[in-house]
């Protein structure tokens, strides 16, 4: 017996399993436990004909439940196995690797106490896998929680923290370790956790280095691992842009080279809608397009033309001469015509009558904007920072960790729980539109409002006209969810706004009296207000003119584009 992790597309049922059937299992019960911790247990396998193919012999709960795992989160990593050899048994396999994990401790922070004291003994890793029945990796995997501090794993060992949580912070330095460790104990702060964390850590962009077009391994910059080493990021994003970029270049031009006559690279986060575009070869004039993600995907569709070009190069006579021609498709069963008269009388029929069904309506149009369409674009704003200053104050936010929280508690209604990005901002597929609307039938109309909520939040633009309007309408008080940092007093520069803020917090007199001063000093007294410091009365629940709604200005030199939009919309929502 061999023990090995195998990825999962490299496994089937086994004819032989005794619970073979085309059913899928009911796995409710172990579901639970494989989301938290993955599986344990290794699954029994055998070669099936091919070095990288294996039939499950004992396992296929454990392997339907990888898959249902692996189906929410979009991603899939290997599981354990134990490759069976001739003249194995199946039954007293089993037995022994369950035998084995049950001698484990229930949580991973034990298991971590106890391979370390062995490793202290002398033992190896082979051998704690081989006592265990784990498979190496593992073994590894629990070992390096050791670059943990110790309240972060015995917080993780209380439950108070969450894998995917526990996995990010993994990736952090022990001074990250320890920043994020004062917030998780303050009580009136918000420690950053699962996506946020990831923000928070990365300064607002994490780009992992499985996109990377150019060899990782001749980066100049840092790469951020996790302790498992399965996931990695670069932590300079300007600099993997300036690689990524100069990749997609040489790329473009060995295109040119390969004697494509043109090659188009899409403005990043622009989509490649294929219903746009024929499929046309290189000998007849065919693109090559290549898109770019925001979070760095590459991708590049061979031999395209926009329809309008695709027409116009037939016209021209462009296109292949007879000979040439693919053979004639079997006549289909109805014409052109045909086809353009039935879709135009059931879409008639469609429409009128969702006229008199506006829950449905709604639902539609929900699933519209989470999935789009072929007449459907919608976006989500990518809250682009300017730095990563910028960057990890919003991530560390109390407004952006608790709008994480309750878009998590959203995806969850939506069957997408484990998903870590925005729900709107699909890419037009059909049936995916489908199953979100079909997913949106059986919600009641106070959840699917939910999830429009959260859509609607999510495809707010930045600095625009509908969030001061927004903002005014809702009443929001941004004391709830704003409080002056750091990055707030870096950013602050300008020495008459500094002074009128003072004149906020400290009055006239102390303004007054400190308006020679440097900017720093100044920002200095109005913190010392704000914590009560140095003799200074503490000032609670101070706002800027800049965070109020509706917004002020402290100065009439203009160029400030949140007044400016402020202004545009005041008299439809201000009784003057």
């Amino acid at each position: 017996m061999q023990l090995a992790h195998v990825a999962i597309d490299q496994l089937n049922i086994s004819a032989a399993n005794m619970r073979h059937s085309k059913r899928a299992p009911d796995i409710s019960d172990i579901l639970p436990s494989v989301r938290a911790r993955g599986v344990l247990v290794p699954l029994l396998v055998r070669p099936n004909g091919s070095p990288d193919s294996f039939e499950i012999v004992a396992g296929r709960r454990r392997y339907f439940a990888a898959k249902t795992v692996a189906d929410e989160r979009g991603e899939a990593g290997p599981l354990p196995c134990a490759i069976m050899e001739d003249g194995d048994d199946v039954d007293a396999l089993e037995a022994s690797l369950i035998e084995n994990i049950a001698r484990l401790d229930p949580d991973e922070v034990s298991q971590w106490e106890t391979f370390t004291r062995l490793i202290k003994e002398g033992r190896t890793i082979a051998d704690i896998a081989a006592t265990f029945g784990l498979t190496e990796h593992l073994v590894k995997r629990v070992l390096a929680l050791g670059d943990l501090l110790p309240k972060i794993r015995e917080a993780y060992r209380r439950e108070e923290i969450d894998t995917e949580t526990m996995r990010h912070l993994t990736m952090a330095s022990k001074a990250q370790q320890k920043d994020w460790l004062a917030l998780y104990a303050d009580p009136d702060q918000h420690a950053p956790r699962g996506w946020q964390l990831k923000q928070w850590l990365f300064g607002g962009q994490s780009i992992s280095t499985k996109v990377a077009l150019f060899a990782v391994e001749e980066f100049p910059g840092l790469i951020v691992s996790d302790l498992f080493g399965e996931e990695s990021y670069f932590a300079d994003a300007d600099l993997f842009w300036q690689k990524q970029n100069e990749a997609i270049a040489a790329k473009r031009e060995a295109y040119l080279e390969a004697g494509w006559p043109e090659v188009v690279v899409l403005e990043p986060g622009q989509y490649f809608h294929s219903w746009d575009y024929e499929k046309t070869p290189k000998r007849k004039g065919g693109k090559v397009i290549i898109t770019v993600s925001q979070r760095g995907e590459v991708e590049f569709h061979e031999g395209y033309l926009s329809r309008k070009d695709a027409r116009r190069a037939r016209s021209n006579g462009e296109a292949d001469e007879e000979a040439e021609r693919p053979a004639k498709p079997s006549r289909p069963e109805l014409s052109g015509p045909m086809q353009n008269y039935v879709d135009l009388h059931r879409h008639a029929a469609v429409r009128v009558s969702l006229l008199d069904h506006p829950g449905t309506a709604l639902r539609l149009m929900v699933a519209h904007a989470i999935v789009g369409s072929s007449l459907w674009q919608v976006r989500p704003d990518p809250q682009r920072a300017a730095n990563e200053t910028v960057g990890a104050s919003i991530a560390a936010s109390r407004a952006e960790i608790a709008f994480a929280d309750k878009r998590r508690g959203v995806l969850t209604l939506l069957g997408q729980a484990d998903d870590d990005g925005p729900a709107a901002g699909g890419n037009g597929d059909d049936f995916a539109l489908a199953s979100v609307f079909a997913r949106l039938l059986a919600l009641s109309d106070d959840e699917v409002l939910r999830v429009l909520a959260l859509v609607m939040a999510e495809t707010l633009a930045v600095g625009s006209a509908i969030i001061e309007a927004l903002g005014n309408h809702l009443g929001i008080d941004m004391r709830v969810n704003w409080q002056p940092d750091d990055v707030f007093f870096e950013l602050l520069r300008d020495k008459e706004v500094a002074n009128q803020m003072l004149a906020d917090v400290g009055g006239a007199h102390v303004a007054d009296g400190n308006s020679s001063e440097k900017v720093k000093t100044q920002k200095k007294i109005i913190r010392d207000f704000l914590a009560g410091e140095n003799g200074r009365q503490k000032v609670d629940g101070w706002l800027p003119r800049w965070m109020k709604f509706p917004v002020e200005s402290y100065t009439n030199r203009g160029g400030f584009r949140t007044a400016d939009q402020w202004s545009k919309v005041r008299s439809l929502f201000v009784s003057e």
